[in-house]
C-alpha cells in the first residue's frame, strides 16, 4: 500500500520472497517514484497484495527497485495463474453439467424403456453396477462399454509386464550388488585386520623407537660426560708437564714399530740361521779352519789340493766376515 504521497515506496511483505530481499519489520523508507512506469507497478503490485492479505496488514520492509521489478513479475504470473485456474475451473463446472445432464438423460431411457431405475435393482446387481463403475474410475474410461475396457485393461497388462520386467532387472541389479556388498564387507574385514595389524606393529616400533630414543639420548650424555672428563684429564696432565711419549697413543705408535721391526728381522734371521752355530770368536773359528785344511790336505790329492784351497780359503773368508758381522751387529739388535 502507499503511505505518503504520489511519489513514495510501500513495503512488502517478506514471506513472498522470502529473507534474501527482506529484514525483520521496520519503518518504511520513502524514496521518489522516477517515472509513471515505476508508479503503475507499485500500484499494481499494492492491489496484487491487498488481495492476497484480505483483511491482514501487509508487513512492511525495505524496498528498492530490484524488490520492485521482482514483486511486479510475481504479480503477474499469479494474475496469469489465476486466470488459468479460474478458465480450467469453468471447464470443468461445464463437463460435470454435461456428464449429469447425460446422466438424467439416460437414467429417463432406461426407465422408459426398461423400466429400470437405480432403486429398482436388487443388492447384487447394484453392487456389480458399483464395482463396475468403480473399475471404470479406476481404469480411467469414457464408458463402461467392452471397447473401451478391452484397451484398458490391455494397457494395464503392458503396465503390469513393464513393471515385472522392472522389477526382475532391478533384483538382478540387487543380487549384483549384495554379490559386491559381499566382496566389499570381505576386503572391509581384511583391511580392518591389516589396520589393526599395523596399528599393533606401530605401536611396537613406537615403544622401540622411544627405547632406542632414550638410549642414544643416555649414550649422548655419557658421550659428552666422558668428553668433559677427557678434556679435563688432558687439561690436567698438561698442567703437570707429562711426557707425551708415555701416553697410550704413543705407546701404541711404538708397538706397532716395534712389529714392523720385528717383522724386517725375521728374514735376516733366516739368512743368520747356518751361521749361528758358529763360534762366536774369531780365534777359535781360525783353529776349526787350520783343523779343516789339514783334513782336506790328507784326503784329496796333490792337483785338487790348491783349488780346494783356494774355495776354503774363499769360503772361510767369507765365514769370517759373517763372524764379525755377528759379533759386532747382532748385540745391537737384540
Amino acid at each position: 500500500m502507499i503511505l505518503g504521497g504520489a511519489k513514495t515506496i510501500v513495503v512488502f511483505p517478506h514471506s513472498l520472497l522470502g529473507k534474501r530481499f527482506f529484514k525483520k519489520p521496520i519503518v518504511c523508507l520513502f524514496f521518489p517514484v522516477r517515472s509513471d512506469t515505476m508508479c503503475e507497478k507499485i500500484n499494481k503490485v499494492n492491489n496484487w497484495l491487498s488481495k492476497v492479505f484480505g483483511d491482514q496488514p501487509v508487513p512492511q520492509f525495505e524496498v528498492n527497485t530490484r524488490t520492485v521489478e521482482v514483486l511486479y513479475q510475481l504479480a503477474q504470473a499469479s494474475e496469469a495463474r489465476c486466470s488459468e485456474t479460474a478458465l480450467l475451473i469453468e471447464d470443468l463446472k461445464q463437463k460435470a453439467s454435461e456428464y449429469q445432464a447425460d446422466g438424467a438423460h439416460l437414467q429417463d431411457v432406461l426407465l422408459q424403456g426398461v423400466g429400470l431405475s437405480a432403486a429398482s435393482l436388487s443388492k447384487p446387481a447394484a453392487d456389480y453396477l458399483s464395482a463396475l463403475v468403480d473399475n471404470a474410475m479406476v481404469l480411467g474410461v469414457r464408458d463402461s462399454s467392452l471397447g473401451s475396457f478391452m484397451p484398458a485393461v490391455n494397457n494395464l497388462t503392458n503396465e503390469h509386464m513393464e513393471a515385472e520386467k522392472s522389477n526382475r532387472r532391478l533384483e538382478r541389479e540387487l543380487r549384483a550388488l549384495r554379490k559386491r556388498l559381499g566382496a566389499t564387507l570381505v576386503l572391509r574385514g581384511n583391511l580392518q585386520e591389516d589396520i589393526n595389524k599395523t596399528s599393533k606393529s606401530q605401536a611396537v616400533e613406537s615403544a622401540k623407537a622411544e627405547e632406542r630414543l632414550l638410549d642414544m639420548n643416555f649414550v649422548t650424555a655419557k658421550g659428552k660426560e666422558l668428553s668433559h672428563r677427557r678434556e679435563r684429564s688432558e687439561a690436567e696432565l698438561v698442567s703437570r708437564n707429562m711426557d707425551k711419549t708415555i701416553t697410550h697413543q704413543a705407546i701404541v705408535q711404538l708397538s706397532e714399530e716395534v712389529s714392523e721391526l720385528k717383522k724386517e728381522i725375521i728374514p735376516l734371521k733366516k739368512k743368520l740361521g747356518p751361521y749361528m752355530d758358529l763360534s762366536p770368536s774369531p780365534y777359535l773359528a781360525q783353529v776349526k779352519i787350520e783343523e779343516a785344511k789339514r783334513e782336506l790336505v790328507s784326503i784329496l790329492d796333490v792337483g785338487s789340493i790348491v783349488n780346494y784351497i783356494w774355495f776354503l780359503t774363499f769360503h772361510f773368508n767369507c765365514i769370517f766376515f759373517f763372524l764379525h758381522y755377528r759379533l759386532h751387529l747382532i748385540p745391537n739388535l737384540r
